[in-house]
C-alpha cells in the first residue's frame, strides 16, 4: 500500500501489459503508465499488418480492457483522496 504523491509516481512509472491469446498465437504489449495513446497507435498498427492474425476486432477488445484499467486505476485515486479529505479534516 502507498499513500498520496508516492503512490501516483509509483503507478506512473509501473511497466503495464495487455495479453491477448488468440489459438496458437499470444500478443503481449507492455506500456508505461502515461503513455496509453502510444499502446493505441500499437493495436492500430498490429489490426493493420496483415502478416498476423490480430484483427480490427482484437484491437477493440485490447482497447476496452485498457480503458477499464484506466476507470480502475482512476477510482482508487479517488478513494485514496476521499481518504485523505476525512482523515485530514
Amino acid at each position: 500500500m502507498c499513500a498520496g504523491r508516492f503512490c501516483r509516481n509509483a503507478v506512473k512509472n509501473m511497466k503495464q501489459q495487455l495479453v491477448l491469446n488468440k489459438g496458437k498465437e499470444k500478443y503481449v504489449f507492455r506500456y508505461e503508465a502515461g503513455r496509453e495513446d502510444e499502446l493505441l497507435d500499437a493495436l492500430i498498427d498490429q489490426a493493420k499488418d496483415k502478416r498476423t492474425d490480430f484483427d480490427w476486432f482484437d484491437a477493440a477488445v485490447l482497447s476496452f480492457k485498457l480503458t477499464q484499467s484506466l476507470i480502475r486505476q482512476a477510482d482508487n485515486l479517488l478513494g485514496e483522496n476521499a481518504d485523505a479529505q476525512i482523515h485530514t479534516s
